[in-house]
């Protein structure tokens, strides 16, 4: 070949490459011109983090040891941004209090609001600082109610299952094989309300769920789909006879004090407890507050005697747990300013972490 058209050919490729360089960079014209979806960019993490796995009714990482998560909830990711909070200096001081996981609640106004792509930088953030820290992530679809009527506790939780699948669709893509985010939590809090919130059953809500797992199974394999029970996550009593039709998967109790009675013990067993002899089992919603004072209200009123009943009957049967919450705005609180000052269920669940902490 002449060396002319070795350079003819050269200069070619080199205008095509400018070309498409300009035309990448060129503003965008309009709806048809935005791409979609975008995958994250795990260049950006510091830190290798080993997969944690479903084997039986344990949560184990890649070398089968077992991995028992011991965190708290972090409140939505737009209110800490709303009062300049949303910093790697929180995650800081969530790992100086001993935690390895963090449970992130994404409320459906709060994700209408920034829409699906600026609110997945968010979640970018969280996945960064929490790797940099060597802790896992627990993403949660934070709605309160029945799905499968469209009826729900307060307007911030109104979604409907149209919205759900496409949060965990664009989420699951996003994140795929991002070991870091380790459970992905498909509904905070089914819950009829007593009635008020219209009517579903065991079979109905199961179908749902097992469509969702589905969905995020055909993105992303290495990432753990977590199901709850109803009356707000407490009851997983059907489970015994009609489990969820899906493998790989976990179960969600949110076990506060007042959902049962002291000694609490038999009535948690027979409630939720006893699904972690066959599957790995998360209480991620725990935590207390005295009577009269401040986030003081049903469920979760108690002396302080509960924290050390809980937290050992978990560590009995096995089970990872978040407590609720690291913010002093919302109750229970783990903090009672924004110089973490710790309130007394954030000193009781603080000094578990750190006692554990190197387990």
């Amino acid at each position: 070949m002449k060396l002319t058209n070795i350079w003819a050919i050269g200069f070619s490729v080199l205008v095509s490459y400018q070309a498409l360089a300009e035309t990448s960079n060129a503003p965008r014209q309009g709806w048809w011109d935005e791409p979609y979806p975008s995958t994250f960019d795990q260049t950006q993490l510091t830190k290798k983090q080993a997969f944690i796995k479903v084997k039986g009714n344990k949560l184990v990482n890649e070398q089968g040891k077992t991995v028992v998560l011991q965190g708290l909830n972090i409140s939505d990711p737009d209110k800490l941004v709303t009062q300049g909070k949303w910093s790697a200096a929180h995650f800081d001081v969530i790992q100086q209090w001993g935690a390895n996981a963090v449970r992130v609640p994404v409320h459906p106004v709060a994700w209408r609001k920034h829409g699906a792509e600026a609110y997945m930088q968010l979640i970018d953030q969280a996945v960064i600082w929490a790797n940099a820290r060597d802790l896992y992530l627990i993403l949660d679809w934070h709605s309160i109610g029945n799905l499968s009527d469209g009826l729900y506790q307060h307007p911030m939780y109104i979604t409907d299952k149209s919205e759900t699948m496409q949060f965990w669709r664009s989420i699951a893509y996003r994140y795929k094989d991002v070991p870091t985010i380790a459970v992905y939590e498909i509904f905070n809090e089914p819950t009829t309300y007593n009635g008020q919130l219209g009517e579903v059953s065991w079979a109905e809500w199961k179908a749902i769920n097992e469509e969702i797992i589905g969905l995020i199974y055909s993105h992303d394999r290495n990432v753990i789909p977590a199901v709850a029970g109803f009356n707000w996550a407490y009851d997983l009593r059907p489970v015994k006879d009609d489990p969820i039709d899906a493998q790989g998967i976990a179960y969600i109790a949110h076990p506060y004090p007042m959902k049962s009675k002291p000694p609490y013990i038999q009535s948690w067993e027979d409630t939720w407890g006893f699904v972690a002899k066959k599957y790995p089992l998360l209480a991620t919603e725990i935590g207390f507050v005295g009577e009269g004072e401040p986030g003081a209200h049903i469920p979760v009123i108690n002396d302080g005697s509960y924290g050390p009943i809980i937290t050992d009957y978990l560590e009995k049967i096995g089970a990872s747990w978040t407590t609720w919450v690291f913010d002093p705005d919302w109750g229970p609180m783990m903090i009672s300013d924004w110089d973490y000052t710790p309130t007394k269920q954030g000193a009781y669940f603080k000094s578990v972490m750190e006692k554990n902490k190197h387990r």
